[in-house]
């Protein structure tokens, strides 16, 4: 009777909200002792599925793909800045003042030029039509890693070198069916291809090496060396097509940006962001967009299940609820009774989805998802475990208040009879 006393509606002041709370909390601690702790081991079970789905998406697709995709952008594309030309011109003039200038611009690791013309390789009667791009060996090791992912030959390009280096998927299989583009039918490093420029000089390179970096932009790519490219053209050439800039290590691009243009950079400067344009965006907002759908879903299921087991749990409760009614507890100490058993599974099976979260982390860091795209590495930010956590806190408080509320709007003898 000491509970029907310190509830009463009757009371004054901020003790019966505190009363009250310490009812809620002792009828909800009753209630999950003499519960079946198989179907409270269940229930966290089910939430800390739900929390880790919820972040599961996020982290593969839309952290760890996302951030791979930016890795590749920078390490084999455009580097960190990439500078070319104005839109109403085909090419940067002076390349070698323009490369001194750059490499003085404080911020600035190395750069390195890249000059690119059209041209048709062949193999046994197989035909690509890409462009051929010429780099000096010595700085482009120091701006891209495209030299670390070579799968034949030994050495990448050499200065002066008369060979060329094909990316995977230029050279192709022998089975046309495992190529995703148009190929050399599985071209090796030794093998010899002819190469017809768009200014009409064919040339027969012998390959020195194959690279695949995973990247589908790098890996369509063919390289020959700056002095063979004069080669071709018959000049010594003082033109490029892009020059990518690798900055140090916590430069901040947008400044080294500005820094460059205020050197006298006078052509077109971007960040690789910049660069990669609208391509970032639209996979970044296609990501955003996927990850709130699943989310959503993943609240949705959470609110379905801890409402079934919780209306199923007020229905079988429904005699008790109205003996609580008849002796005088309030209908908000006896909502909150059954709000607080949710907020007790949301609270353990959150922490048991983290739990799982994080040792996902640490796997997948030590063995990374491996896909033709790439290897992705899940990225787990505590921002998005905290929200996420949250709304599923909405969505347990909701699920546990709804049934509760319906039961205790009945009449107290309709209750009673159950």
């Amino acid at each position: 009777m000491q509970v029907t006393i310190s509830t009463g509606d009757g009371c004054r002041g901020d003790r019966p909200v505190i009363h009250g709370s310490r009812v809620s909390l002792f009828l909800a601690s009753r209630a999950i002792k003499r519960g079946g702790k198989v179907g409270t081991l269940l229930n966290i079970l089910i939430i800390a599925m739900v929390f880790t789905n919820m972040l599961i998406f996020s982290g593969f697709i839309g952290g760890g793909v996302v951030d791979m995709f930016y890795d590749q952008t920078v390490d084999y594309v455009t580097s960190d800045v990439v500078i070319r030309p104005d839109h109403d011109e085909r090419t940067l003039f002076h390349v070698d003042e323009l490369l001194d200038r750059v490499n003085r611009v404080p911020g600035v690791a190395r750069a390195s030029v890249r000059y690119s013309i059209g041209g048709t390789l062949s193999h046994k009667g197989s035909m690509v039509s890409i462009p051929i791009t010429a780099i000096n060996p010595r700085d482009e090791v120091e701006v891209t890693k495209i030299h670390e992912h070579m799968i034949e030959g030994s050495d990448f390009l050499s200065p002066g070198d008369d060979g060329i280096v094909l990316g995977m998927f230029v050279a192709g299989h022998e089975d046309p069916g495992m190529d995703f583009f148009d190929s050399l039918g599985g071209v090796r490093a030794g093998d010899s291809i002819e190469v017809m420029y768009a200014n009409g000089v064919a040339r027969e390179y012998l390959v020195k090496g194959v690279f695949a970096t995973k990247s589908y932009q790098a890996d369509y790519m063919a390289f020959v060396s700056w002095e063979e490219m004069n080669e071709v053209l018959g000049y010594e050439n003082t033109e490029a097509t892009e020059v990518l800039v690798r900055a140090f290590p916590g430069e901040d691009l947008f400044t080294l940006k500005m820094r460059l243009m205020d050197f006298g950079v006078q052509d077109r400067v971007e960040t690789w962001e910049e660069a990669m344009g609208l391509e970032v965006e639209d996979m970044v907002e296609t990501f955003l967009i996927i990850d709130t759908i699943a989310i959503v879903v993943s609240m949705i299921i959470a609110i379905v299940v801890i409402g079934i087991v919780f209306t199923i749990k007020t229905i079988n409760n429904r005699r008790q609820i109205g003996i609580q009614k008849a002796i005088g507890i309030a209908n908000r100490i006896i909502i909150g009774s059954y709000v607080t058993q949710a907020l007790f599974i949301w609270l353990f099976g959150t922490i048991l989805g983290m739990i799982i979260v994080n040792m996902l982390f640490f796997y997948f860091s030590a063995h990374p998802l491996e896909t033709p795209r790439g290897d992705i590495v899940p990225v787990f930010e505590m921002s998005a475990m905290l929200e996420n956590a949250a709304w599923l806190a909405v969505a347990s408080g909701l699920a546990g208040f709804i049934p509760a509320w319906r039961i205790t709007r009945e009449n107290t003898l309709d209750a009673m009879r159950g």
